[in-house]
């Protein structure tokens, strides 16, 4: 199953966003894989500071229980600073719908 959604970038963050993620805790990428995401990646609109991310989980519910992980919560309170949360620190995040797929 592929996955996009969109996030929002606060403005002069881009280059911290980058250098955050190059640098991605070992834990993070532990928590991706083991709930069956692979494939992941995170673009940037620059014009608009939205980032469009892309990943392959293997199910949904699967990949929800994530954020539930001590790990990725920490992740969302380090991120929260340079893009819009929700409450609990987590990215405002919104699925997109899939339109088209071509393997």
């Amino acid at each position: 199953m592929i996955k996009g959604f969109k996030m929002k970038l606060n403005d002069g963050m881009a280059a911290e966003y980058k250098k955050r993620h190059n640098e991605l805790w070992p834990e993070m990428k532990d928590i991706i894989h083991n709930q069956g995401g692979k494939n992941y990646s995170i673009f940037l609109d620059e014009e608009t500071n939205i980032l469009f991310g892309y990943i392959e989980i293997e199910n949904e519910e699967r990949w929800n229980k994530a954020g539930k992980t001590d790990v990725n919560q920490k992740w969302w309170d380090f991120m929260a600073s340079i893009m819009e949360t929700n409450e609990d620190n987590s990215p405002v995040s919104k699925d997109l719908e899939l339109m088209f797929h071509l393997d």
